[in-house]
């Protein structure tokens, strides 16, 4: 897994607009990066809408948010339907930024060794430098950790994030 520090090369990857994206923040801003195994899974489910409701806050600190997962763009299309997700999901079947972010790997699930995603985040820069570095993510309050540390990398003080109420739709 690359480390804070680390310039990650030029990617881009097909969005869930359909579009490409570069994986680099806009001038002068920050881009959260975060990796997750599959769209429409529990944990997946919650980490995406917790990113979504503080959408506003992250914009607020220059900071746009991408998830990414092997899954495809339809898949993307799908589950952010499902879930009422805002932020930008990227799709990366050939494991392309995974493998530059370190995000993938060997992994337990369920007592077995397995190979896949490395639930992890990363704050890049518009030049591509790793800025932070969250590595085997617990999804239960990291997007507000996440949130906290871009405002802080911003020059802002980190308010809490107001609690919102649950979720209309509940992963299955």
């Amino acid at each position: 897994m690359v480390d804070e520090g680390a310039v990650i090369e030029a990617i881009e990857l097909e969005g869930d607009d359909g579009a490409k994206h570069a994986l680099r923040a806009d001038k002068g801003g920050m881009l959260v990066v975060y990796f997750y195994p599959k769209d429409s899974t529990p944990g997946c489910t919650r980490e995406g809408q917790a990113f979504s409701a503080l959408e506003a806050q992250f914009a607020k600190a220059n900071t746009k948010v991408v998830g990414i997962s092997r899954d495809s763009v339809k898949s993307h299309c799908s589950f952010k339907e499902k879930f009422d997700l805002s932020v930008r999901l990227l799709s990366d079947p050939e494991k392309v930024a995974h493998r530059a972010f370190g995000a993938w790997g060997e992994k337990k699930n369920y007592g077995k060794v397995i190979e896949g995603t490395l639930r992890s985040t990363f704050v890049i820069d518009d030049a591509r430098k790793v800025l932070r570095v969250w590595k085997s993510v617990k999804v239960d309050g990291h997007a507000e950790s996440v949130l906290a540390a871009v405002t802080a990398l911003a020059g802002g003080s980190a308010e809490p994030a107001a609690k919102k109420p649950a979720a209309k739709k509940a992963a299955k």
